[in-house]
């Protein structure tokens, strides 16, 4: 007996929802009755056997799927999952005396499509990606703070930039709970201030943390040169780890202005240079190898695949600039968060670069995202950041 209305699917897609695929596409769905965007569904074989049940949004995913079992998602359901998610986060140790800020919750990786939830020491970032998901946002705050308790003082809903357009228009980010905008915290012993209103993405980019702290340990006596900074995490890992200088390059003066804040927490201004300034353009100026470690860390160049060739033309360009300024002996940490550009077709793109410099270049590590962004076995379009550490002669 259905729970919700449900929707049927082809037979050569009940395959994959077996194997727990979360994502059903419209091609694959067959012809029904109207539905609204973020109502819940049950998905069905042409036989009228369940398979999942999901929330419905128009478009090329149709139906992102939140069970594989007949149940009702409720605020059992909310509770079970957010309570799962903080077990994971146990198990490798966060939050922990050193780190306050990490990701709770990372959509498919977690068990619900489209739903991230960051914790910033007391205060919980809740980012719907979906209309779906944002439907429920008082189910998810409510079991927030069943499961971590008092240790939330703030809910903060940053998800107006990840929502469709026409839906958005209506649905403000604003507090859930509590009102501090200006958080501090700590991540490996370095200390951040994040800004929840106007920042990009949930305020802080926490999938690079294992990735800066893998920096800091090449950074001492270096040159390092930290381009599309953002609010300078990698800047001052670098300044932290005795590098000599660090110069901070972001287009954007709210970042800079950010970051410089950040940068005052050091107490090693004088060693510290942000420039307001397109990274191409500042690459193209400066003096071949005046940099011992260069950091090139870029939004996403491609957030769909028709986006794809222009972004590894975009990636190809800028890797190529910044392998011929480094200095003989130095290093490269480069990385792209497009999903739409697997790891393999970054190494690629990497490559192609470093032949276009004519310089000898090795791998030294390959990177990722960090275990508090986990990806689940059946859907690997979750491992989205990829970096390669490279020797540059």
């Amino acid at each position: 007996m259905n729970i919700y209305p449900s929707l049927q699917v082809k037979n050569d897609r009940i395959s994959s929802i077996r194997r727990k695929h979360p994502w059903i596409f419209s091609r694959g769905v067959l012809p029904h009755e109207p539905i609204s965007d973020g109502d819940i569904v049950e998905i069905e074989s042409k036989k009228g056997e369940y398979l999942a049940t999901g929330y419905y949004q128009d478009g090329s995913i149709l139906v992102r799927i939140l069970s594989f079992e007949q149940r009702e998602i409720n605020q059992k359901f909310w509770d079970e999952r957010i309570a799962g998610a903080i077990s994971i986060r146990q198990k490798i140790g966060l939050p922990n005396k050193g780190t306050n800020a990490y990701r709770l919750f990372h959509g498919e990786g977690d068990g619900v499509p489209g739903l991230v939830i960051d914790i910033y020491y007391d205060c919980a970032v809740i980012q719907c990606h979906t209309i779906g998901v944002h439907r429920m946002i008082d189910m998810i705050k409510n079991a927030l703070l069943s499961e971590l308790g008092s240790t939330i003082k703030v809910v903060y809903n940053k998800s107006q930039n990840t929502l469709p357009r026409d839906y958005a228009l209506d649905n403000a980010d604003g507090f859930l709970l509590g009102s501090n905008s200006e958080i501090g915290i700590v991540e490996n012993n370095q200390k951040f201030l994040i800004e929840l209103i106007g920042s990009q993405k949930t305020g802080f980019f926490l999938d690079q943390r294992v990735n800066r702290q893998l920096l800091s340990q090449y950074t001492k006596d270096k040159n390092v040169l930290n381009l599309y900074c953002y609010t300078g995490g990698f800047s001052i890992y670098a300044l932290n780890h005795g590098a000599n200088k660090v110069c901070s390059i972001d287009a954007s003066k709210k970042a800079i202005e950010i970051l410089e804040k950040n940068v005052s927490l050091t107490k090693k201004e004088d060693r510290h240079v942000a420039i307001i300034e397109d990274v191409n353009k500042y690459l193209k100026e400066i003096e071949n190898e005046e940099y011992d470690i260069i950091v090139v860390d870029p939004p996403a160049f491609a957030k769909s695949v028709r986006k794809r060739h222009n972004a590894v033309q975009a990636y190809k360009r800028i890797n190529s600039l910044a392998i011929k300024k480094v200095k003989s002996g130095g290093l490269i940490f480069t990385f792209s968060c497009s999903q739409v550009i697997d790891a393999k077709l970054f190494y690629d793109t990497i490559t192609a670069a470093a032949i276009e410099t004519g310089r000898s270049c090795r791998v030294l590590h390959h990177l990722s995202q960090g275990p508090d962004h986990p990806v689940s076995i059946f859907h690997p379009e979750g491992k989205y950041l990829k970096g390669l550490v490279l020797a540059i002669e």
